[in-house]
C-alpha cells in the first residue's frame, strides 16, 4: 500500500489551512481552490474514498470533539428549540430540497432526490458558532446553533439511509422509515447511556495521561461502531458520551485534560482540512461524469438548489420560532425570540464536513450492479451547495450581526461572576490550607506557606525557592509536600467552580476558562516542585 498520497493530501491540506488563517480567504474555500488547481497538475494521483468506511472514519472524531466543548445543561435548557431545528427542520428540508431537485433536474428519480435532500440537510453550525462568539452574540442563539449541529447529522443519517434504501431497489415505507428513525434514535442514546459511565469511569482510573489520551481517540469510534452494530444511531451514542464526559471532564487528571484540548484540536483540524481538498481533487472527476447534465445547465441546477436551501430553512425558522409562543407553559419558560434571533438563526444554515461525508459515502451502484442514478451530479450538487451557503452566508454572517445591533453582552456582570466564583473558591482554597497547615505531617517552611496563600489572592507571585527538607512526621520531601498541598487547594477550588457551574451562577465556557487557569498553575507547580 502506498501510503504517499495521504501523507502528501495530509500535510498539503493542513499547509494551506494554515496559511489561510494568515490572510482573508476563508481556509474552507481555499482548500478547495487548491485542491482544484492541483487535480491538473500532470502526476497527481487520484484521491477516492471508499463509501463503506467514509461515515464511520470520519464523522465520530468530528462529532466527539465539538459535543466534548458543548455545554450539556445549556442544551437541556434549550432543548425544545434544539429539537425543532435538529429533527424537524432536517425532515423537512430533506422532503422539500429533494422534491425540488426532482423537479428543478430531468430525469433526477425522486428516491434519488431524496438522498440528495438528506445530504445537504444538516447545517453546519461550527462556524456560526465561532462568529457568534466572535462578534458577541447573546447565548441563547449560540447554544440554539451549536446544539442543533450536534444532533442533526443523527437525523440526517437516519433520513439518508431510509431514501436510500429506496433508491438502491431495497425498498422503503413511511412507515418504515419513521420506525427506523424511532427505532435509531432511541437506541444511539440507549447505547451512549450504557457507554458513558463505564468510559468515564476507565477514563478517571487510568493513571498515565498517554493512556487517557489513547482512550480518548478510541472512545467516539467504539461508542459508533457500537451502537451501528445494533441498528441505533452511532451519531447520537457519540453525542450522549461525548456530553457526559465533557460534563465531568473536571475528574479527569489536569495532564490528561491539556493534552486532550490539544490532541482533539489537531484531530479536528486535519481532518476538516483534509475533506475540504478532497473536494477540489475530485471536483475534476465528478465534473467528468455529469454526462448531460454539464455546463450552463449543472451550473443552473446548483444555483436553483442553493436558493431553495437557504429559502427552506426561513421558511421552517420563523414559525418554528414564534409558533410555539402561543403556548402559556413555553411563554412561561423561555425568553421571548426577537425577529433579528430568528434571522441570524435562518442565515447560520452553512453546510459543512457533514454533508461531504454523507456525500462521499453514498454508493456506486445499486441492486442489480448498475450505477447509482446520477450519483456525480449528487456530489457535484452537494458540493455547490457547500460552497455557496460557506460563501454567501459565510462571508455575510459577521456584517448581518452587526448591521442587526444585538444587545452586546453584559461583560461587566461577566466579569463580577467570574470575580465573584474565583473569590469563593479562594476562600474554600484557603480554609482548606489552613485545616493542612495545621497538621504537622504537612508542615511547610513559612515562605512556601505564605507562597500558597499569596497564589490564592493574586495568582501573580514570582517562584519561590524551596529547600530539599524531609518532613520527619510523613517523611515527605519538601517539594512533595508542597506539590501535595497545592493540588489539593487547586482541587477545592475547582469543586467550588463545577458547583457554581451546577447552579448556573456560572455557564460552561467560563468554566472551562477557569479550569484551564487552574490547570496551568497545577503543571506549573508541578514542574516547580519537580
Amino acid at each position: 500500500m502506498d501510503v504517499m498520497p495521504l501523507l502528501l493530501l495530509v500535510a498539503g491540506s493542513a499547509a494551506v489551512a494554515g496559511a489561510a488563517r494568515r490572510g482573508p480567504v476563508p481556509a474552507p474555500l481555499l482548500l478547495v481552490a487548491v485542491g482544484l488547481a492541483i487535480s491538473y497538475v500532470p502526476g497527481v494521483p487520484d484521491y477516492t474514498l471508499d463509501p463503506e468506511v467514509v461515515l464511520p472514519l470520519l464523522l465520530p472524531p468530528l462529532l466527539y470533539t465539538s459535543a466534548v466543548d458543548s455545554s450539556y445543561l445549556d442544551l437541556r435548557a434549550q432543548l425544545r428549540p434544539v429539537a425543532l431545528l435538529s429533527v424537524g427542520y432536517v425532515l423537512f428540508a430533506t422532503v422539500v430540497v429533494g422534491y425540488a431537485a426532482h423537479l428543478i433536474v430531468p430525469g433526477l428519480p425522486l428516491t434519488a432526490a431524496l438522498v440528495l435532500g438528506a445530504v445537504v440537510a444538516p447545517p453546519d453550525a461550527v462556524a456560526a458558532t465561532a462568529v457568534a462568539r466572535r462578534v458577541g452574540l447573546p447565548s441563547r442563539i449560540t447554544t440554539i446553533l451549536q446544539g442543533e449541529s450536534l444532533l442533526n447529522d443523527a437525523t440526517a443519517i437516519t433520513a439518508y439511509k431510509v431514501a436510500l434504501a429506496a433508491a438502491i431497489g431495497e425498498g422503503a415505507t413511511w412507515a418504515g422509515g419513521i420506525r427506523e428513525f424511532l427505532l435509531a434514535a432511541v437506541g444511539g442514546v440507549g447505547v451512549g447511556l450504557v457507554l458513558m459511565a463505564p468510559l468515564h469511569w476507565l477514563r478517571t482510573h487510568l493513571r498515565e495521561p498517554l493512556l487517557q489520551n489513547t482512550l480518548s481517540l478510541l472512545i467516539p469510534f467504539v461508542a459508533y461502531s457500537v451502537a451501528e452494530q445494533v441498528h441505533a444511531s452511532g451519531v447520537l451514542a457519540v453525542v450522549v458520551v461525548a456530553l457526559y464526559l465533557g460534563h465531568r471532564a473536571w475528574e479527569v487528571d489536569f495532564a490528561t485534560r491539556l493534552q486532550e484540548e490539544a490532541v482533539w484540536k489537531m484531530v479536528a483540524f486535519i481532518l476538516e482540512s483534509a475533506v475540504f481538498a478532497l473536494i477540489g481533487l475530485q471536483l475534476p472527476v465528478v465534473l467528468k461524469g455529469l454526462g448531460m447534465y454539464e455546463g450552463a445547465a449543472a451550473a443552473w441546477y446548483a444555483v436553483a438548489l442553493f436558493l431553495v436551501v437557504v429559502a427552506a430553512r426561513f421558511v421552517w425558522v420563523y414559525p418554528g420560532t414564534f409558533l410555539p409562543r402561543l403556548s402559556a407553559r413555553v411563554r412561561e419558560r423561555e425568553e421571548n425570540p426577537t425577529w433579528r434571533g430568528a434571522m441570524v438563526t435562518g442565515w447560520a444554515g452553512m453546510r459543512g464536513v457533514v454533508s461531504l461525508a454523507i456525500a462521499f459515502s453514498i454508493p456506486l451502484t445499486v441492486h442489480g450492479g448498475h450505477p447509482f442514478p446520477q450519483r456525480n451530479l449528487i456530489l457535484f450538487l452537494t458540493f455547490t451547495t457547500v460552497i455557496g451557503t460557506l460563501v454567501v452566508q459565510g462571508l455575510t454572517l459577521p456584517p448581518l450581526i452587526r448591521l442587526l445591533k444585538f444587545p452586546g453582552r453584559d461583560r461587566q456582570a461577566e466579569t463580577l461572576a467570574e470575580a465573584n466564583a474565583q473569590a469563593q473558591a479562594s476562600r474554600t482554597a484557603e480554609n482548606r490550607l489552613d485545616e493542612l497547615l495545621a497538621d504537622e505531617r504537612n508542615a511547610l517552611p513559612p515562605p512556601l506557606a505564605d507562597r500558597l496563600r499569596a497564589v490564592l489572592e493574586r495568582r501573580r507571585n514570582a517562584v519561590w525557592e524551596r529547600l530539599g527538607q524531609v518532613n520527619p512526621v510523613s517523611g515527605e520531601s519538601v517539594d512533595d509536600t508542597y506539590r501535595r498541598l497545592s493540588r489539593e487547594m487547586i482541587s477545592a477550588e475547582r469543586e467550588v467552580f463545577v458547583k457554581l457551574r451546577d447552579h448556573r451562577y456560572i455557564d460552561d465556557e467560563m468554566l472551562r476558562a477557569l479550569l484551564r487557569r487552574l490547570d496551568l498553575e497545577e503543571a506549573a507547580a508541578y514542574r516547580e516542585a519537580g
